[in-house]
């Protein structure tokens, strides 16, 4: 699994021994598996505080919705959503927080609060001042790929090599943060696993991750509870999706995932350790 390390808030990761369990926190009334469940803000810090109480070690706060058909939400909005509930979970526990925006300014108010990972669906392209920003705070950095948007992603994404297209996004968006001042021990890559491909686009992508890490960095990914594991079952019943996404994670460490995007913490943290016991022991 090679070296890799990932800095968040001047802390190193060693991600080559122990990949991360990034829990998921909805605060939006529209996400497609948990919308509207924990919009209230002290339901939301609950949740979050029973995910790392399960094992995760970072918390992935997100207050607009990146559904396929999903609408833009106002920055007002979102920063209502968001702010609140990052500032009591710093308040409550030392954990590392990040959030889930395109938005430069909802990124900074998120900083402030308490976050030092910002999680950007769009890979930066989404504002232009994302970039700066992220530099000037010292930020962590996902960098995610996602062909066309929320609203028409997955109307008829096509590619002729989805392997090569998302590694060549990987190398522009990485030349264009270190340019703009970011670590590049701060940056990580998301495949963005349903954002813009088709069934076969994303078994592509988990088969061959390796090929797809630019740079050396880790690779984030998030297959939790999303629709491809309906087609691959032949179910239409989210937990039904829950065994093969934690299958996925065991899977996707052995083939050099770092970073696993989870609503279901306790279950994934489990496959983690075990799959990493199995492969400390076959070096």
């Amino acid at each position: 699994m090679g070296g890799r390390q990932w800095k968040i808030a001047g802390r190193v990761f060693d991600l080559s021994r122990h990949g991360l369990i990034m829990g998921v926190l909805n605060v939006t009334p529209d996400s497609f598996s948990d919308g509207g469940k924990f919009l209230a803000v002290e339901k939301a810090v609950e949740h979050g505080l029973t995910m790392v109480g399960e094992g995760a070690q970072i918390i992935d706060v997100g207050g607009e919705s990146t559904r396929p058909g999903a609408a833009s939400v106002a920055v007002e909005e979102e920063l209502r959503r968001v702010v609140p509930v990052i500032k009591k979970l710093r308040a409550k526990i030392d954990i590392v927080i990040s959030i889930d925006t395109s938005k430069a300014q909802v990124a900074r108010a998120a900083i402030e609060a308490g976050a030092s990972i910002v999680n950007d669906v769009t890979g930066g392209r989404g504002d232009r001042e994302m970039m700066p920003f992220v530099a000037e705070i010292k930020a962590a950095f996902i960098i995610m790929h996602m062909q066309g948007d929320p609203r028409t992603m997955q109307s008829d994404p096509r590619y002729v090599d989805v392997i090569s297209e998302v590694a060549d996004f990987f190398r522009q968006q990485y030349a264009c943060a270190v340019e703009c001042g970011i670590d590049p021990m701060a940056i990580a890559f998301d495949p963005g696993i349903g954002f813009g491909k088709t069934l076969e686009h994303n078994l592509d992508l988990l088969a061959q991750l390796e090929r797809i890490r630019v740079h050396k960095r880790p690779l984030v990914v998030g297959v939790s509870r999303k629709s491809f594991l309906a087609k691959l079952t032949g179910s239409s019943e989210m937990n039904d999706r829950l065994a093969s996404a934690v299958a996925l994670t065991s899977v996707l460490r052995a083939r050099g995932a770092d970073v696993f995007r989870v609503h279901d913490v306790k279950e994934n943290v489990n496959a983690l350790r075990v799959t990493e016991a199995i492969l400390q022991k076959a070096k």
